[in-house]
């Protein structure tokens, strides 16, 4: 039987990656990258639906799903899935995002066979029994408490949850205690059918691997996965950022953690290489302006660091940092400094090239293994729809001038922009909105 309705060599302008794609009759994109230099194979089913994409009564429930295909399959127990994955000496992962639900293994090339029966078993064939759904209810619920008790993560949960107020963006990937304690077989089940669906879904693998061989195999376990069960759920529209202030007192911390951030283009946005490169300046590393001013210069920090989260329709760039109370202030007032220096002064070309160097080779260094190429490959594929190769991306990088640098710059930092929390012992630290002019 014919597995191919389309196959097609990708789009990369450098050799030195042999990329190719197929889709199977029922709808499922397999994607493979060969590395002959390399004895591993990666290969991860992607779920192209996240956290935003849930119905606010359940949220939190692909966490919960992710977790729970782990807890037996029609023929496999946890402790047997367990026991086969370390008999071929593999490591069995997932991860849940805002977007995407990923189930990945890398083994030596040798085991693919017995890797991709399991990893196929587990996405396929999980059993979803009631005893299995409470007992995960109660670790989950005990995963939300750790996190609410490590004041990195919800200084930045409290910051999301305000920036992308009432919306499904905002709202946290593990869920609540409530939505959390509703689930039930029913919906587990509803929610797993509704999204584990070939159109929704990417099978992508790296490594050691012939291509055709491979889709022949994947398509011997996927191939019952019917394309008439629907697409995933419906894609949400764009939200609205929110300028707030949010202090939050917790009086058991040292420190004040301290997260601001203004609204940025989406994943998909043409500038994205000039605001990539523009957080590396701000604060992508150790000469970054933010760290060698709030730390090197000043002291007052350990950890100052500047992030872009981009998604498919929106995205934010943010400043995190931790320090004492009575240093709060000062360092708002540097770090919005430096938000109004990109803005009135052009980067230096030196600058610039030390920015582009650092991102280029971090996208370089991080192909390097098979894991990384694979989620690289699902990824391009499910907010591209197609492959941008390395030498397409340093182009794009290489393009990028001081003057565009200043004017995504002045389009990003305004001040009536500018959301920030704080999440510590506050005392009777007060900030207001004309705190923060930029």
């Amino acid at each position: 039987m014919s597995v191919t309705l389309v196959e097609e060599l990708l789009p990369a302008k450098s050799p030195a990656r042999n990329i190719r794609r197929t889709v199977l009759p029922n709808g499922l994109l397999v994607l493979t990258e060969s590395m002959e230099h390399v004895r591993s194979v990666s290969m991860g089913v992607w779920i192209n639906s996240g956290s935003r994409d849930e119905a606010p009564p359940v949220n939190g429930i692909s966490h919960f799903v992710e977790h729970m295909v782990f807890k037996g399959t029609a023929t496999r127990s946890a402790q047997q899935l367990a026991r086969e994955v370390d008999q071929i000496g593999g490591n069995l992962d997932a991860f849940t995002g805002k977007e995407q639900v990923c189930f990945n293994i890398k083994v030596l090339d040798e085991n693919l066979v017995p890797a991709l029966d399991l990893l196929s078993d587990l996405v396929l064939h999980p059993t979803f029994t009631a005893e299995d759904i409470a007992r995960e209810q109660g670790v989950i619920l005990e995963e939300i408490k750790m996190d609410e008790d490590n004041p990195d993560y919800l200084v930045h949960e409290t910051f999301t949850q305000h920036f992308w107020k009432g919306d499904a963006l905002g709202r946290p990937i593990l869920g609540t205690a409530k939505t959390v304690s509703s689930f039930d077989h029913e919906v587990v089940r509803r929610e797993y059918g509704s999204r584990f669906t070939p159109r929704n879904m990417v099978f992508s693998a790296a490594g050691r691997i012939e291509h055709d061989a491979f889709v022949a195999q994947v398509e011997e376990h996927f191939s019952d996965l019917a394309a008439s069960e629907g697409e995933g759920p419906a894609k949400p529209v764009a939200p609205v950022s929110n300028p707030h202030i949010t202090l939050k007192n917790k009086r058991s911390l040292e420190q004040v953690q301290v997260c601001m951030g203004v609204p940025a283009p989406s994943v998909q946005d043409v500038r994205r290489y000039a605001v990539y490169l523009l957080n590396t300046m701000l604060g992508g590393g150790m000469s970054s302006r933010l760290f060698q001013t709030i730390r090197e210069d000043e002291g007052m920090a350990y950890s100052i660091y500047s992030e872009m989260n981009p998604f498919r329709d929106a995205g934010s760039l943010s400043v995190y940092a931790g320090t004492s109370v009575d240093k709060v202030e000062k360092l708002l007032r540097l770090t919005l400094l430096e938000l109004t220096r990109l803005k009135q002064e052009m980067v230096s070309v030196a600058e610039l090239k030390r920015a582009k160097d650092q991102l280029k080779s971090n996208i370089v260094l991080g192909l390097e293994s098979s894991s990384s190429r694979m989620a690289n490959l699902a990824r391009q594929q499910m907010y591209y729809g197609r492959f941008f190769g390395v030498d397409e991306i340093t182009s794009e990088i290489e393009a990028v001038t001081p003057e565009q640098i200043q004017d995504i710059a002045r389009e990003l930092f305004q001040s009536e922009k500018i959301a920030l929390t704080m999440l510590g012992n506050l005392g009777g630290l007060k900030i207001g909105r004309g705190d923060l002019i930029c």
